[in-house]
């Protein structure tokens, strides 16, 4: 164990012993001074009053001394330097002290991680650099007993790196805007859940928009470009992006960039330029940066709550108008509305939405669907096992089949989610009745579809079958097919089958041509057609409902 000198033990208050040596503060240096200088003290009497040891009252008083004859004397040394000399604060010279772990097997060893750190950002892989916690582990495994904040210090001076120095840009009206995403987690229904932002901000006046979607994908990429682009009934003359996956579709070398498909159609169709920012620099757009931190907390720290993402959608937007109508110190307290109005005659001309879904070809599984980013959506089963033409949007599925459309769904998002009609599987329940109340397509189906299974079909699926296959082919409204059944229930209540609500629903126009002034063709032709129904009907024999009806 190191001895402690005894001074130290003696007197303990407002003294710091380094390596052996005594640090009084800068009050305690001056007292000893004055002290000496001025009130004619001793140095045993200096070190008795102020509790320190001779040796560093001493030491002070003879560095004053000398530094004070320096001064009168006006020599080569500079009077200022010899100045602070005096009144600076007491330090631990620590210029001679030695590292004792650090020898110089650790750092050859850190030289070459180093070494492969540049030859893999040479090779575009910067992200698998090792980091300074990574050298200290890989030394530790190797047997090395050395501290981390050594080696902190080690990297540092090795790299001689310099701190970034940035140079303020000046924008053209109507020239820049910068795109980004941002995560945002809202409740959804009840369900929280992590929806992706496409965030805008022009360069020159700071206009934000921005747009909530599912999925960072292609189609979203697009339909917020188009939608922003007619928000502001205009283009900018260059988009901003950073190395996102939905705008470059790989690394040519250390620097350059290929863009996307998705990217390019949109270039093309708008007319704009676009550029990349480096890696790693967020600066390079820092509009947006800033940006996409400060629509999210605006618009979501107090609500964060929907029923839907199209009422989240709703809420973003008029956040965005509010932040666009506040006035902005940094742009003599013009607000970002109305300097997007002086850039309006800068901007291109605004174009019709654009749209241009993802396309790809999916076979038809055996359950009658395709699956498109792990969903799965029904198509008729007409269709198992062959090839159809999807269309992927921003918020629904389209297939076709030898160019005519076969299905239409309402896009899911999630895991293995599945949208299914009854309309698509009535050819294979017709040949397996039994298999519909438990499905998946059943439960599925429209509560008033189901009511209508369970209340009167429960015993007679294939007739159940037959009326949802009537109502498809002839395309007839759900809210007429329950009106007839209220009608059925009142003549037959316990004998409710898809005759007579086929028929009902046939005939129902009779009450549209028929006037009670006028006995025509038409109508005596109707109201025969009604008597006969009405006698189908078990206990029915009068016709006394049939002219109600007319």
């Amino acid at each position: 164990m190191k001895s402690v000198p005894l001074y130290v033990l003696i007197y303990p208050i407002q003294i710091i012993s380094i390596g052996g040596k005594e640090l009084i503060t800068l009050d305690k240096k001056q007292k000893v001074i004055l002290s000496y200088f001025r009130d004619g003290k001793s140095k045993k009497a200096i070190c008795r009053d102020e509790k320190i040891h001779w040796k560093t009252a001493n030491r002070y008083i003879s560095e004053y001394q000398k530094c004070k004859n320096e001064l009168l004397a006006n020599g080569e040394v500079s009077e200022n330097e010899i100045i602070e000399k005096i009144v600076e604060k007491p330090k631990y010279d620590a210029s001679n002290r030695q590292k004792r772990k650090l020898e110089p097997e650790i750092v050859e060893k850190v030289k070459e991680c180093l070494l492969a750190n540049e030859v893999k950002r040479q090779q575009c892989q910067h992200k698998q650099q090792m980091k300074k916690i990574d050298i200290h582990e890989y030394l530790i495994d190797q047997g090395y007993n050395i501290g981390y904040t050594t080696i902190c210090n080690l990297v540092r001076n090795l790299e001689k790196s310099t701190k970034e120095a940035y140079i303020k840009q000046e924008y053209n009206l109507g020239d820049v805007c910068e795109f980004d995403w941002g995560e945002v987690k809202l409740f959804i229904a009840g369900k929280l859940v992590p929806l992706q932002m496409a965030a805008f901000t022009s360069a020159c006046g700071n206009y934000r928009y921005a747009l909530l979607y599912y999925k960072q994908d292609t189609s979203s990429f697009q339909h917020s470009h188009s939608h922003f682009f007619k928000h502001i009934n205009g283009v900018y003359k260059t988009m901003v992006y950073d190395n996102m996956k939905v705008a470059v579709k790989k690394f040519v070398g250390h620097s350059e960039k290929e863009a996307t498909d998705g990217l390019l159609k949109l270039s093309i169709y708008y007319n704009f330029a676009f550029r990349f920012c480096n890696i790693a620099s967020g600066n390079e757009k820092g509009h947006v940066e800033k940006s996409v931190e400060y629509i999210r907390r605006k618009a979501f720290c107090k609500i964060d709550s929907f029923n839907n993402i199209e009422e989240a959608n709703a809420h973003l937007l008029n956040t965005c108008i509010k932040l666009n109508n506040r006035p902005q110190q940094y742009n003599s307290n013009k607000t970002a509305s109305q300097i997007l109005e002086e850039e309006r005659p800068f901007l291109l001309p605004d174009m019709p939405l654009f749209e241009c879904p993802h396309i790809t070809e999916s076979r038809v599984d055996k359950y009658s669907t395709i699956t498109i980013d792990t969903c799965h959506y029904s198509v008729p089963d007409i269709y198992v096992g062959k090839m159809v033409l999807t269309k992927k949007y921003t918020d629904r599925i389209v297939c076709y089949y030898e160019n005519e459309l076969i299905a239409s769904h309402k896009r899911l998002f999630g895991f293995a989610k599945w949208k299914l009609e009854l309309k698509h599987y009535l050819r294979t329940l017709k040949m397996k009745p039994g298999a519909l109340k438990d499905s998946k397509v059943f439960s599925q189906s429209l509560l008033e579809i189901q009511d209508i299974y369970l209340n009167y079909y429960q015993n007679s699926p294939k007739d159940f079958i037959e009326l949802m296959q009537y109502i498809n082919d002839k395309n007839v409204p759900l809210k007429k097919i329950l009106h007839a059944i209220e009608q059925v229930k009142k003549i037959t209540p316990k004998d409710i089958n898809t005759a007579k609500i086929k028929v009902l629903c046939e005939r129902k126009f009779v009450n549209n041509i028929s006037d009670s002034n006028d006995l025509s063709n038409i109508a005596l032709k109707s109201k025969e057609q009604l008597n006969l129904i009405t006698s189908l009907f078990p206990g029915s024999n009068n016709t006394k409902w049939a002219g109600e009806i007319i």
